[in-house]
């Protein structure tokens, strides 16, 4: 009995023993989470300083619940809140800049700041692909892709944009259902077959291009600013990237043919055959009157099947949603405004002489003033690119009170530049007129506010040619096709992905428009 005693005793003793060396362990744990914890708000207090922003930040995560439902009104608060202001998501320290002075600083200082697009970018796009690139790699890959958007390639372009333009609004137009729908996808679609055959002609074929097409939206929805940060099979971070290797798969393809049609002295028909040929004649010293003389130096080098589709890739990535959003809002703003719907159509007949089926030319597209002004003011109203993340590769001292810190990310937004009213009076009413008012308008003598394109090394290369295609659409639209926009509550409302769009998809509803009766003036045609 004794001896069973003790024995329980000395049983309940270890028990006991393992209880108290269990509760000291999760103590320990809890103290230490605690005390990560702890300086996580300490190290956040410490960089954020005196800017305003949450007074704390969300453990671990942040400002990542937000991210999930991002919308242009919380955009708007931050921004609003002062010329900088800060946040935090999972650790990524964020500085935004919502002045323009600030804004245009960021962009112009690539000693301190790279960028990085969002945080899933590099995963997505690639790490190696050029936009990633800064110093002089950057600058040198910039003058040798410079040749592909002359005033000559643009009118190379030109005749593939617009058969694709046509063969669309047919397509709208045969469309049994007259009722207004949802018209985004629709010039979505448009905005990528005409990206991809200007880019690469036929070299891929039209199951490719589909497959393309099909996919690429998946890239689309995994550069929203913030996304879950891993590539784990089924995130939208991992299904881009098999998107984008199936893409490359394509676009190495297009370099590779183009190589061999470029070597056989045959005729440009796109993008990459005015790239490719650029080389051949940079390399074998044949005259080209695209280039010049530094341009011939940056094209002597071989460049590979990859590093061309890495191109191809971010010239894609660089137009298909920023002119999606573009075009999508350029219909429904004409839509809205019949006024200015009938002044542009009056400069497309009185250019084209009344002739629908004129070919579009560069010549034409320069002389569209008034379509021109149209366009620089749907993309001021409404930009595509409402904010371009940078991140810091060393302390940045941007002003004498603050330096961001090595590493943080760095938000240049567009939008208050935009819709300042000492640059733009009225800035929320769409009013083209504002661009033809000579040099000392407000708009004209507030140049720097216009960030539609950004600014800096890393302003859009390809700027020319995305006015002029988005022109050449609205242009050849209007004398082809009436239209009209259901507008909802929704219409307003901005829906904010990579890029914005309207959050009813923009309803609307097509109808074919008859040719001018002959000898009719054009103000008489526009009616």
């Amino acid at each position: 009995m004794t001896a069973d005693v003790a024995s329980s005793f000395s049983a309940s003793g270890w028990g006991m023993n393992l209880t108290h060396h269990a509760t000291e362990g999760a103590s320990a744990v809890l103290a230490l989470i605690a005390s990560l914890l702890c300086l996580e708000q300490i190290v956040y207090r410490r960089k954020k300083g005196g800017l305003p922003g949450p007074t704390w930040t969300i453990p671990v995560i942040g400002k990542f619940a937000d991210s999930l439902r991002p919308s242009l009104e919380k955009y708007q608060e931050g921004w609003n809140s002062g010329a900088l202001s800060v946040a935090s998501v999972f650790h990524i320290f964020i500085v935004i800049a919502s002045s323009t002075d600030y804004s245009r600083k960021i962009l112009n200082s690539p000693t301190y700041a790279e960028p990085c697009l969002v945080a899933s970018a590099k995963k997505v796009l690639s790490p190696d692909n050029w936009v990633f690139l800064n110093g002089k790699q950057h600058v040198d890959y910039r003058k040798g892709l410079n040749s592909l958007f002359t005033s000559r390639a643009l009118g190379i372009y030109l005749q593939i944009q617009e058969s694709i333009y046509r063969k669309h609004f047919a397509e709208w137009l045969s469309d049994t259902n007259k009722e207004a729908k949802p018209s985004m996808m629709a010039l979505r679609n448009l905005n990528m077959e005409t990206s991809l055959r200007v880019f690469c002609g036929n070299y891929i074929p039209e199951h490719g291009a589909k497959e393309i097409s099909d996919h690429y939206w998946l890239i689309t929805m995994a550069l929203e600013l913030v996304n879950f940060p891993f590539a784990f099979p089924g995130t939208k971070v991992y299904k881009a990237i098999q998107a984008r290797k199936m893409a490359m798969r394509w676009f190495e393809h297009t370099a590779a043919e183009s190589k061999k049609r470029m070597a056989a002295g045959e005729e440009v028909t796109c993008l990459t055959d005015a790239w490719v040929r650029a080389m051949v004649d940079a390399r074998e010293n044949r005259e080209n009157e695209d280039l010049q003389d530094d341009q011939r130096k940056v094209l002597l080098r071989d460049f590979s099947d990859r590093e061309i589709g890495m191109v191809l890739l971010s010239f894609l990535f660089a137009s298909q949603d920023a002119m999606s959003s573009g075009l999508t809002y350029l219909f429904q703003h004409l839509a809205d405004h019949p006024d200015v719907l009938r002044k542009l159509r009056e400069e497309q007949y009185a250019l084209r002489g009344n002739d629908v089926d004129a070919p579009l030319t560069i010549d034409l597209v320069e002389k569209m003033e008034y379509t021109r002004a149209v366009v620089r003011e749907s993309l001021r109203l409404k930009p595509p690119v409402i904010m371009v993340p940078y991140k810091t590769t060393k302390a940045f001292p941007i002003n004498k009170d603050y330096t961001v810190p090595k590493g943080a990310m760095v938000i240049p937004s567009f939008w208050n530049s935009l819709h300042d009213p000492e640059a733009y009076p009225s800035p929320d009413e769409f009013k083209p007129e504002r661009w033809l008012e000579g040099a000392g308008s407000p708009a004209q003598s507030h140049a720097k506010n216009y960030l539609v394109f950004g600014s800096g090394p890393h302003n859009c290369i390809g700027k020319e040619y995305a006015v002029q295609h988005l022109m050449a659409v609205i242009g050849t639209a209007s004398i082809l096709m009436n239209w009209t926009h259901d507008v909802t509550e929704l219409s307003e409302k901005v829906m904010v992905i990579a890029t914005i769009y309207p959050k009813d998809g923009a309803r609307l509803a097509f109808s074919r428009r008859s040719p001018p009766a002959v000898g009719a003036t054009p103000q008489e045609a526009a009616a």
